[in-house]
């Protein structure tokens, strides 16, 4: 009786749960992961539907692992570009590039998250605000270490986090929509919107008025955990 050994056997299951994941990415580039069916997947991928059960609950874990596997990779990324020595304005013209590069690459998965940040799969658009957040709070902990964020409270370096992250969502969707022979304009006025941001971050202090209202629990600004926080109010209890 032969047996297989586990290293072929574990080699062989990511095989089979990258399987998965191509074959809904290349289905979702023609409709929505609400309307997507798990056997449409596995018939796609060429597996049984109890295959798909060894890997995925249902469909909507499977987008969570598709959101996971397309922002994933940019946190090591841009955690790079914000690591580096410099001018911080030139770090930040750097990671539009690094954007770019990455939506050129995989452009599949980013009109992915582009549809479902506001689609009807819940526990999707809760692992995309999570991977956001999650941005926001590497680009605000990168921003404290910086002299000019002498005298910023954590609620606003976690405000400017937030708006580097959306300029970020919006650059993507931006190229998506150019295509290759726009890339160069957009990634152009991406550049200009960013120097506009960091004018106003020059002057947000001497702008801010006295009676600004204070968070009434203002966050912490610790460094994230690996997997990336929870949004609050959207816990997941999944095992």
């Amino acid at each position: 009786m032969s047996h297989t050994p586990a290293g072929v056997r574990q080699t062989q299951k990511l095989r089979t749960r990258q399987a998965l994941l191509d074959a809904a990415l290349a289905l979702l580039e023609h409709q929505s992961l609400s309307s997507l069916g798990l056997r449409e997947v596995t018939r796609a991928a060429g597996v049984t539907p109890t295959a798909f059960y060894r890997h995925f609950e249902d469909t909507a874990a499977l987008g969570v692992a598709l959101v996971e596997e397309t922002l994933g990779s940019l946190h090591g990324l841009i955690g790079a570009v914000l690591a580096e020595t410099g001018d911080s304005e030139e770090r930040l013209d750097r990671s539009v590039e690094v954007i770019a590069r990455h939506v050129g690459a995989q452009p599949a998965h980013f009109r992915f998250i582009a549809r479902e940040q506001h689609g009807g799969v819940g526990p999707v658009r809760v692992a995309i605000a999570a991977q956001l957040l999650r941005f926001a709070e590497e680009v605000a902990l990168a921003l404290r270490e910086e002299p000019g964020s002498a005298g910023w409270s954590t609620e606003d370096l976690l405000m400017l986090g937030g708006l580097y992250v959306d300029h970020m969502v919006i650059t993507a969707s931006a190229l998506l929509e150019a295509g290759p022979a726009g890339e160069r304009e957009v990634v152009r006025v991406a550049r200009r919107r960013l120097r506009l941001v960091s004018i106003g971050r020059a002057h947000w202090l001497d702008a801010r008025q006295p009676l600004d209202p204070p968070a009434l629990d203002p966050p912490a600004l610790d460094p994230p955990v690996t997997g990336g926080p929870t949004v609050p109010g959207h816990e997941d209890h999944r095992p």
